[in-house]
């Protein structure tokens, strides 16, 4: 699927959108602002991967708490380091599109909390999105005490299977339950 930055052919934007929850004014949008953040030298090779720094500045991720986390999980980059391809930002933004069904939503979500990777929400996994969503300064931040306590609760509110972890069914359970999830779960360029 390998174009240059500086043009997307009608046969490309054709398969973009059939590939993801986007329409050919956001498809073509994305490509405007993902060619914006290449270099000069870039934008004439093909396949280039923009550096998770350079993504961070558009304004539609630069405050969420989750920005690097979000980079990772949809970089297909073998070096793991954030950066995305033409093909992984499409990816995200057809994740977190209005389009995008509730299933695919919440398994984003899912990964993008799995801090370590390992295919569960552990207590771990807890704390750091607790401390994502509640800012990590002394102002804000938890006790100990408190942060056990709210992981309890989370826990024994979607740890159906009482193994200590919350894997993909049971947040997709939680998730369901949740009116605004798919509203707020989006980013719009």
């Amino acid at each position: 699927m390998g174009t240059t930055a500086s043009q997307l052919g009608k046969d490309m934007l054709s398969e973009y959108q059939e590939l993801t929850f986007l329409t050919k004014q956001e498809i073509l949008l994305a490509h405007k602002r993902f060619t914006e953040l290449l270099t000069k030298d870039e934008k004439d090779l093909p396949n280039n991967r923009v550096p998770m720094e350079r993504i961070l500045t558009l304004p539609e991720l630069k405050s969420n708490p989750f920005r690097k986390r979000i980079c990772n999980v949809f970089s297909t980059s073998e070096y793991k380091d954030g950066g995305l391809t033409f093909e992984d930002f499409l990816d995200l933004l057809s994740a977190f599109s209005d389009s995008a069904t509730l299933e695919i939503k919440s398994h984003y979500a899912f990964r993008i909390f799995d801090f370590d990777d390992d295919g569960t929400l552990d207590c771990g996994d807890l704390e750091k999105l607790v401390n994502c969503l509640t800012g990590e300064t002394d102002d804000t931040r938890l006790t100990p005490e408190e942060m056990r306590q709210l992981i309890n609760n989370i826990l024994e509110e979607s740890d159906i299977d009482k193994d200590g972890t919350v894997n993909l069914s049971e947040f997709q359970h939680v998730i369901s339950r949740s009116p605004d999830f798919v509203s707020s779960f989006k980013i719009v360029l």
